[in-house]
């Protein structure tokens, strides 16, 4: 305790000033290891998670157009089944090479009909509200039975799609994704559904 009459001083000490010069890491070496870094992110997130996809063509408008960027989700079938109402991006049956992308209508042991255009599934006429009346056709597709770990397949542009009615069910090795989220042109980014 300081005696009256005295005041209680702070003393703090200081340490000697080094030179950072010695210490001093080159500007260009922090940002080539920021570069490098980032890169290897993005590649980690393109390779495994999502990729960044450019639709081609007008086959499933009006909810994806002609050179609309996307992103697909390549991990999410790792942790969740596909289900009706999903869109898919796969390698086409006739041309692995190609890609294509369409909605899920039917998973394997369905039993899928169409009569003049309206789709059934087990039996029962499934609400499409994705499919104006517009792109809508009266195209009949004789019943079948979806086979085991296969999905049966349709763009949403029903009269200018290339799909299931032509190529049959596709296998699920064929299917590397999941379309998730358009990003441009601007007004139409978002979640897709």
């Amino acid at each position: 305790m300081p005696e009256p009459g005295h005041q209680q001083r702070n003393v703090v000490s200081e340490a000697p000033v080094r030179s950072t010069s010695s210490r001093t890491v080159p500007v260009l070496t922090v940002w080539l290891r920021d570069l490098i870094l980032s890169l290897g992110i993005s590649a980690f997130i393109i390779i495994f998670l999502y990729q960044p996809v450019k639709v081609e063509g007008t086959s499933m408008m009006p909810s994806l157009a002609d050179q609309e960027r996307i992103f697909v989700n390549k991990f999410v079938y790792r942790l969740e089944p596909i289900e009706r109402g999903d869109i898919i991006v796969f390698r086409y049956p006739r041309d692995p090479s190609k890609s294509f992308i369409k909605r899920v209508i039917g998973l394997a042991g369905d039993h899928i009909r169409i009569a003049d255009g309206q789709v059934f599934v087990n039996g029962d006429a499934i609400e499409e509200d994705y499919v104006p009346e517009v792109y809508a056709d009266n195209r009949s597709y004789p019943e079948i039975v979806v086979p085991p770990h296969s999905y049966f397949v349709l763009g949403d542009h029903r009269t200018m799609s290339n799909d299931s009615r032509d190529f049959g069910p596709v296998d699920s090795s064929f299917i590397f994704g999941k379309a998730v989220f358009g990003y441009w042109p601007m007004n139409k980014v978002g979640r897709l559904r």
